[in-house]
């Protein structure tokens, strides 16, 4: 969890910058992407992104395929324009688990921190965290997350990174200011 300073300059930073973030939110399941299970991990993501300030300018459901999931991330960063996409569900170790797969093999550069902070602090919480496989990088100027497919997991990894994400996509569009406060 984020300290009391970390929360102050998060809430100044949303005061003082008034341009939302664009995000983009992709739901990795067989069954949601047939009508046959509600996506409630993506409604979490959409709520909490709300908070960074970001309004989410993509939303889809697509079956655990990883030539669709790395499709969808290439249209997504590069047409669309999405300053970050999020996505939940796949990242264990399931075999039709493959949205980190997709991932790796559309981003440019690795942001390993970030997927670093998730796992530690969903270890406190349970041991199965640490078969998750989740990566985060940027493809171009996007940043490329990926979160677990459950609601209770996307909000507790959603949680951790949540202070961070204006601050990266500042850095990934250029912003050349020192990071020290």
């Amino acid at each position: 969890m984020s300290s009391e300073n970390e929360k102050k300059s998060y809430a100044e930073h949303r005061t003082n910058n008034t341009e939302l973030i664009r995000v983009a939110v992709l739901t990795m399941s067989d069954k949601g992407s047939k009508g046959e299970r509600n996506d409630e991990s993506g409604e979490v993501i959409k709520k909490m992104v709300k908070d960074i300030p970001a309004e989410v300018i993509y939303y889809e459901i697509i079956p655990d395929e990883i030539d669709i999931i790395k499709d969808r991330l290439i249209s997504i960063s590069d047409s669309e324009k999405a300053d970050i996409i999020l996505t939940t569900g796949g990242t264990g170790v399931s075999p039709r688990d493959v949205t980190p797969d997709a991932t790796l093999q559309v981003i440019e550069r690795e942001i390993p921190g970030m997927a670093e902070a998730m796992r530690m602090e969903s270890l406190k919480k349970t041991p199965r965290a640490m078969i998750s496989r989740a990566v985060a990088g940027m493809r171009k100027r996007t940043l490329i997350i990926n979160l677990p497919g459950s609601p209770r997991g996307v909000k507790e990894n959603l949680e951790v990174i949540l202070p961070a994400l204006s601050h990266a996509v500042e850095k990934i569009k250029g912003d050349t200011s020192e990071c020290a406060s």
